[in-house]
């Protein structure tokens, strides 16, 4: 006799797929437009975004979690490059994976030269791919840039502090195809920005 069925299926194992979805759902608070069509570009329904993040947000959150090095190895396998780096007077390790969303940048983390801790997660420039080219208000539209572009590209940039883990704020002076200069907050989500506010407003 086989075994008794329980009315429960097994979880499914969590893809890529799902950890972009897991990435959208964050950015989808500051940025609906881009998130929706990436979303229907993976073939996944609101259901399917919301459940992803629900799964990761359990793994994350478990009593015995496991490192999260280990933790993005297990869903997106082996990384495309593994590049030591010093940061300030740390030695660390630059893991990067490719996202298929997202083909000229890369998923980074930033973890210690031993152990399985992280330091930062987020999307930076694929190696030699042109950053954009970043000259006014004009040019910060969502998704355009990285936090480190923008922060080159305007500086001096004041760093802000994110509403989650997850996000970024830059804060800097930029000027509008006149030449006129403006105040500029600029918000960013897994390293990806989203929206900016100009002399306290949102275009």
């Amino acid at each position: 006799m086989g075994p008794v069925p329980t009315g429960r299926r097994p979880t499914s194992p969590f893809t890529p797929r799902d950890f972009q979805l897991v990435l959208l759902r964050r950015m989808a608070d500051h940025n609906p437009g881009p998130v929706e069509d990436a979303r229907r570009e993976l073939g996944a329904s609101l259901a399917d975004m919301r459940e992803a993040n629900r799964r990761w947000q359990a793994m994350v959150r478990s009593p015995r979690p496991r490192p999260a090095l280990s933790r993005y190895r297990s869903v997106l396998g082996e990384p495309e490059s593994r590049t030591p780096r010093r940061v300030g007077d740390l030695d660390c390790e630059a893991w990067q994976w490719r996202l298929p969303l997202w083909p000229d940048l890369r998923f980074e983390v930033l973890s210690p030269a031993a152990g399985g801790a992280v330091w930062n997660e987020w999307l930076v420039r694929a190696p030699g791919t042109p950053a954009p080219v970043l000259r006014t208000v004009e040019d910060l539209t969502p998704w355009s840039c990285t936090v480190d572009e923008a922060a080159r590209a305007f500086a001096p940039a004041r760093p802000l502090e994110g509403t989650a883990p997850t996000r970024w704020g830059l804060a800097f002076t930029a000027p509008d195809t006149t030449g006129a200069p403006h105040q500029v907050v600029a918000e960013f989500t897994w390293g990806l920005l989203q929206r900016t506010a100009i002399n306290g407003r949102r275009p």
